[in-house]
């Protein structure tokens, strides 16, 4: 009997152990969701105005069902010296970011922020001026209305935000060549100034640990580095490797949510952000690409409209290219809206659906000896 009492006497202690140690653990949990909750209110809310965000008229019901499955939004990065301000500014970074919610995957496409494209009452320019123009309405409208997508949320961020992320996380591994590392320089001068870092630029080309000003000097690369078909890999490549980075390091999360929040605007909704973070580290980054995915840019380009663009060989046939590659399986026609913008710039720059396959292509399934018409 004495035995017995014994055993559940332990048994007893036992319980009352679990008991606590569940009653820290929820203590512990709450605590780190009112942290969390306390250090997204440093975030730029934007409410948007709808009535300012323009969707195409006739998207087809099975386009709309499929964005449903893949939810799009937008991500910009903004250059944001001159107003201080994320609410307006050229977008140096333009990306779809396109998630899978059966295959828990992100799609990420980066839009040539020199794409030669309708930003606004029949004004064609460059598409980053689109934000300068009109803020993330404008910006949503620009990408909704010439590649007929319904896209109602952005994420916007300022150089900060990356150095700050990248720091956090350690760095990011990189191999560099030695015509990158000099052009960092400038770049990483300028940073440094406009930041208070010292961050020294590396020697030479090689494989590296970047901290954050290397990184986004890296990112920022584009004269004598490739261009924007480069540059927008660049970028693809640094978001690539600072998701696995965060993947492997989720505890740094709460760090680098109090360190970046003040140099992030959204439309998203504390439930939401909190949600996609929740789900972050079981998604993993599917391919990317960049768009226009057939394209033409350089002296050919120049003589034709009088400015430094990239054209779209021709909309219409890029925008099929990347609902395909967006919604696979999706039967979708472009909207006349699309059809509209494709045939001006088509008429204006003398890039027509005749230079298809004459032109660089870079998209799914291109070959890597594609010739660039306008060079």
């Amino acid at each position: 009997m004495k035995k017995n009492v014994h055993t559940a006497g332990k048994s007893r202690k036992q319980k009352k152990i679990m008991l606590l140690l569940l009653e820290l653990l929820i203590i512990l949990l709450l605590a780190i969701a009112l942290f969390i909750t306390t250090k997204l209110s440093k975030i730029e809310k934007n409410k948007l105005d709808m009535n300012d965000v323009s969707i195409n008229d006739d998207l087809s019901d099975e386009t709309k069902e499929a964005m449903a499955h893949y939810p799009p939004f937008s991500l910009s990065g903004l250059d944001t010296r001159p107003t201080g301000s994320l609410s307006k500014g050229n977008s140096d970074v333009i990306m779809l970011a396109n998630i899978d919610t059966k295959q828990h995957t992100i799609n990420l496409v980066s839009v040539y922020r020199d794409s030669y494209l309708d930003t606004g009452n029949g004004t064609y320019q460059k598409c980053n001026a689109a934000y300068a123009k009109g803020g993330p309405e404008q910006a949503l409208s620009m990408l909704n209305t010439n590649l007929d997508l319904a896209i109602t949320d952005y994420v916007t961020v300022d150089f900060n935000a990356i150095i700050e992320c990248v720091d956090l996380l350690g760095g990011v591994d990189i191999t560099i060549t030695d015509d990158e590392a000099s052009l960092m320089i400038g770049y990483m001068k300028e940073l440094n100034e406009l930041t208070g870092h010292n961050s020294t630029p590396p020697a030479s080309g090689g494989t590296y640990t970047l901290d954050g000003v290397q990184a986004c000097a890296y990112a920022r690369i584009r004269y004598g580095g490739g261009d924007d078909a480069k540059r927008t890999s660049r970028q693809r490549i640094v978001i690539n490797l600072m998701v696995q980075k965060l993947k492997q390091n989720p505890t740094k999360i709460p760090e680098i949510l109090d360190k970046v929040m003040g140099n992030v605007s959204t439309s998203l909704t504390k439930n939401e952000i909190l949600e996609l973070g929740m789900h972050a580290v079981t998604y993993t980054m599917g391919t990317s690409y960049a768009y226009p995915f057939q394209l033409c840019y350089g002296e050919n380009v120049v003589n034709a409209l009088g400015e430094d663009v990239v054209i779209p060989v021709t909309l219409e046939f890029n925008v099929r290219e990347l609902h395909e590659y967006l919604y696979p399986g999706l039967s979708y026609e472009p909207s006349a809206a699309v059809t509209e913008y494709s045939d001006y710039i088509a008429r204006k720059s003398g890039y027509d659906e005749d230079m298809i396959g004459y032109v660089l292509n870079q998209g799914p399934g291109a070959e890597a000896d594609s010739v660039i018409a306008g060079d």
